[in-house]
């Protein structure tokens, strides 16, 4: 029986090559532990109950800690960093026709307001997301210098 755990095992470290969640990975240690298990027991549902634990434990011991240091390495970037920055409206942004320009960091963007409102030109705004080449924005609201 321990062939059937030891070939279980490799598909699952195949299997974890096409993937990118880190999951299977314990899926084929639990099977290495059935395999080890299969030399001292000969139940198959003892074994198969000792893989499901064995990787189920696994799975929700390091799951929180694999996605705690995968969104470390997370750097908004290209497009995505330009979102929650300002900019100036360069021609007036019209929610009812979708028209609209903003120039950000030197860039000339299209706009579009989610508010049902016209944001004039010279308006300061921000980005508040990117769909496509649109820049959806909002109008921030005009403070006095004294």
């Amino acid at each position: 029986m321990w062939q059937i755990w030891l070939i279980t095992s490799g598909v699952f470290f195949i299997m974890e090559i096409f993937t990118f969640g880190f999951l299977v990975f314990w899926l084929g240690v639990g099977a290495l532990i059935a395999m080890v298990s299969s030399f001292f027991i000969t139940n198959i549902i003892a074994q198969t109950s000792i893989f499901v634990i064995s990787s189920g434990l696994l799975i929700f011991a390091t799951k929180p800690l694999f996605n705690k240091i995968s969104q470390k390495d997370i750097i908004p970037t290209n497009v995505y960093s330009m979102i929650g920055k300002k900019a100036i409206v360069i021609e007036d942004i019209d929610w009812s026709t979708g028209k609209g320009l903003i120039k950000v960091e030197g860039q000339v963007w299209s706009a579009k307001s989610k508010e049902q409102i016209i944001i004039p030109k010279n308006s300061e705004v921000e980005i508040e997301s990117i769909e496509g080449v649109k820049a959806y924005v909002k109008l921030l609201p005009v403070t006095s210098k004294v």
